[in-house]
């Protein structure tokens, strides 16, 4: 970000003059920032945000108008994340909220807003989620193409391959959107905290501190989002509180793991477009596998070519001389879309699940572990078995030498 010195510039671009004037009045005694008052409409800027060389903007703007909105595109393409973006609106509806996500602003608030909500989404924007600045949250999404084909294991697993990565970080959330009957927390043996009815009437309510107290923490550090399961209860929740709840989340981890439902709801367009990696889980099955495909159709038609499906084929079993479904027939149906199989380890994640440990714990090299890394985490299996290869050569060279 610019100004790395002790205080920090904050553009306020606002039409609003009573708005304008408690801003002010919030920072006045700050040493740390300095507030720069823009008094236009976002439509009317010309290079002003660029040139007041700021560590943060506040737009307060109407996400409702697409010349708005438009002119906030332009805004982030010329600051290319060389300073937060925070932006406030009169409105809060599933449709700006999609918007705000895909250009990655740093918050949203709603008017009306206390003083003190601004102040801490400025805090929070001007220190960072805790990682190096410019380093954005990557999203990982998995989605199963029909029940029980091993979505929830996958996306623990890769939540703690991502947690325990030297070139991802180290700070990782899975996020349970299966409200109904998920069982990300269960699995690891913790308590599901987060209690969705504190804040489905007033998604902005949900902040740091809030969060802190709904997280499920491992022993490992690894936290889970997760609500306690109630099978009897089929309901939907408005998309602002899925929306707000992994903005904040994406705000403050390196990596986000997100367990989804089979049952696609209202947010579930908003959840594939923010994400950086979309898993769909299958297995070997001809019904299963043809389901994937109308799967995949639905994510393009919802999405578009903005989000790419990949698919796993989870207990993946490859015999010579058998008949039934080979990995042949499995690209054939899949195509570019299928980036791999897992193998078929059943007692490893019967214990796993029992016990309430990742797989690893029980055998770091397991077929199930590795296939999963070389998927996930390629780069770093490609520069392991490069500083194998390199060890063994000079092992070769030392021995000729001594030779």
């Amino acid at each position: 970000m610019a100004n790395p010195g002790k205080t920090k510039r904050i553009v306020l671009v606002s039409t609003d003059k009573s708005f304008v004037q408690k801003t002010r009045t919030a920072f006045a005694s700050s040493e740390a920032v300095a507030l720069v008052t823009v008094e236009k409409n976002v439509t009317e800027l010309r290079g002003e945000i660029q040139e007041a060389d700021c560590s943060a903007v506040i737009v307060d703007m109407d996400a409702a108008k697409l010349n708005e909105i438009e002119a906030l595109q332009r805004i982030t393409r010329r600051l290319e994340r060389r300073a937060a973006i925070i932006v406030v609106t009169q409105e809060f509806n599933a449709s700006a909220a999609r918007i705000l996500v895909q250009l990655q602003v740093a918050d949203f608030l709603v008017k009306p807003l206390t003083t003190a909500d601004l102040v801490r989404s400025c805090v929070r924007a001007l220190e960072g989620p805790g990682r190096e600045e410019n380093t954005e949250s990557q999203i990982y999404t998995f989605m199963p193409a029909a029940g029980g084909v091993g979505t929830t294991t996958l996306t623990l697993q890769t939540a703690f391959q991502l947690h325990h990565s030297v070139t991802r970080g180290s700070s990782t959330c899975v996020v349970d959107l299966n409200f109904q009957q998920g069982s990300c927390a269960e699995y690891l043996d913790l308590e599901p905290r987060f209690d969705i009815n504190e804040i489905e009437n007033q998604p902005e309510r949900l902040d740091r501190q809030l969060l802190d107290v709904m997280l499920s923490k491992h022993a490992s550090g690894l936290c889970v989002l997760a609500a306690p399961a109630r099978p009897a209860e089929m309901r939907t929740f408005n998309a602002d509180v899925v929306v707000r709840m992994l903005d904040l989340v994406s705000a403050y981890f390196d990596n986000v793991v997100i367990d989804m439902p089979r049952t696609w709801f209202p947010w579930t367009e908003t959840v594939l477009l923010g994400s950086n990696k979309l898993y769909i889980v299958a297995e070997m099955t001809v019904p299963c596998l043809r389901h994937t495909q109308r799967l995949i159709q639905a994510v393009y038609e919802t999405v578009g070519k903005e989000v790419k499906p990949n698919v796993i084929v989870n207990r993946f079993e490859q015999r010579l001389f058998e008949s039934g479904i080979k990995r042949a027939d499995v690209q054939a149906f899949l195509g570019e879309h299928f980036v791999g199989g897992i193998s078929n380890n059943y007692k490893l994640v019967r214990e796993a699940v029992d016990r309430g440990v990742p797989l690893h714990e029980i055998d770091p090299n397991a077929n199930f572990v590795n296939d999963l890394r070389r998927i996930v985490l390629p780069d770093e299996v490609v520069a392991e078995t490069r500083k194998k290869r390199s060890l063994f050569g000079l092992g070769k060279s030392l021995l000729r030498r001594a030779g």
